[in-house]
């Protein structure tokens, strides 16, 4: 038999309780320093083969698993949805005491899988695709931010590009955020300020047909502030910011691509048609080491694709995925089937085979929806099998069905 040591994690320390079968040997509450992370040590050397269960709470979890890490540990890192149907009692005393006991106890009556630590790449990977998604959440605020500034400034000056977000407009709304400022320049020197101050090398051509549409915009502009009022200022702000968000994203995606091209794995995600650079990177930080499910229903789950199906008597409802697991791997899924039907042209695929069938499924068609659910269910299945068994991505109906099943 092997010793429980349970830790109820919060914010900077963990209470902990020891126990050998039924018998609680110990308990206590450390800090998570040096000193702390020592006296949790001498308990594990003192205790029988032990197994530390604790949940994951965020930020404030990780210094735990990092000690199991560096000391060769046998942990387990508990779901807290998981934890909480398995421990949930008539009864609620909720103290960090009890809590730490209710993870021993529970422990001892289910059987939870150990947790395999993350390889240093796919940890890194992991934390770069976290960062990604953190400076494009910041980036689409700062967006709408400049939005609100620019409709009094110089609304009309979104028309002078088709993406209005790139780093070319960024710098020519920076530069020129009234009309104002336009009307005060003649052609050629606001030709020559486009082409000296922004960050695209533009031709003399290109910024003499810039400049004149910009005195067009700014001749019939009736803008809701003057050129020295505070929204100036801001939607400059919101543009410098932009262009360092955009730049900083840039430098991340190029740290995911180099790392991501260390692992064998990279080779079968960017076989797969409509799975770029950038998407395998991520999907690969997502996932992690997916070799470890032992079938695509447990990957399914981990994304959160599995089905939530309910019946009661009569009653009941539309049956429809869980979405408990991993938001941002939802999205790129979703993001990837979508791009595998846009790129259909390019290269033959069998899961936009898949979902014209499901729309076209006949005497019920499927909603656009539920078809890309279903394709993105397909291929995680066809992705776990080809890095199980380290083949790339190949079209023709029988290696394709062979690769699907699992």
């Amino acid at each position: 038999m092997t010793d429980i040591i349970a830790l109820d994690v919060s914010m900077g320390r963990s209470n902990v309780t020891w126990y050998r079968q039924t018998t609680r040997l110990d308990e206590f509450m450390f800090r998570h320093t040096r000193s702390g992370f020592k006296k949790l040590l001498s308990t594990i050397q003192s205790a029988d083969h032990p197994v530390i269960y604790f949940e994951a709470t965020g930020v404030y979890s990780r210094p735990v698993e990092r000690f199991c890490v560096d000391h060769h540990l046998k942990y387990c890192l508990l779901n807290p949805l998981r934890l909480h149907l398995n421990s949930e009692d008539l009864r609620r005393v909720k103290t960090d005491r009890q809590d730490a006991r209710n993870i021993a106890l529970t422990a001892q009556r289910k059987s939870f899988r150990l947790t395999v630590p993350r390889s240093p790449r796919f940890a890194r990977l992991h934390e770069l695709s976290r960062f990604y998604n953190q400076l494009s959440h910041d980036w689409n605020h700062r967006l709408v931010q400049l939005h609100v500034a620019l409709e009094q400034t110089f609304p009309e000056v979104k028309q002078l590009f088709k993406n209005n977000a790139s780093k070319l407009a960024l710098n020519v709304v920076e530069l020129f955020p009234h009309p104002d400022l336009v009307k005060s320049l003649s052609r050629t020197k606001l030709k020559n300020q486009l082409i000296k101050l922004t960050d695209k090398n533009l031709s003399k051509m290109k910024g003499l047909k810039y400049a004149e549409q910009l005195l067009k915009l700014a001749q019939d502009s009736y803008p809701a502030v003057d050129s020295d009022s505070i929204q100036v200022e801001e939607v400059r702000h919101y543009c410098r910011l932009l262009i360092e968000l955009t730049k900083q994203k840039e430098k991340v995606v190029k740290q995911m691509i180099v790392t991501a091209q260390e692992e064998e794995t990279f080779q079968y995600y960017i076989s797969f048609p409509g799975i770029g650079a950038q998407t395998a990177a991520q999907l690969m930080g997502e996932l992690g080491d997916i070799t470890r499910f032992d079938s695509a229903n447990q990957l399914n789950a981990y994304v959160g694709l599995d089905l939530n199906r309910y019946k009661s008597g009569n009653g009941g409802r539309q049956d429809h995925i869980n979405k408990r697991g991993n938001p941002i791997a939802r999205k790129l899924l979703y993001f990837a089937v979508g791009n595998m039907i846009r790129q259909q042209h390019a290269a033959p695929n069998h899961i936009v085979d898949y979902y014209y069938r499901l729309r076209q499924k006949r005497p019920y068609p499927k909603l656009n929806k539920v078809a890309m659910v279903a394709c993105m269910n397909k291929t995680l299945k066809c992705l776990l099998s080809m890095i199980k068994h380290h083949t790339k991505y190949r079209y023709r109906y029988t290696d394709s069905k062979s690769t699907v099943k699992i």
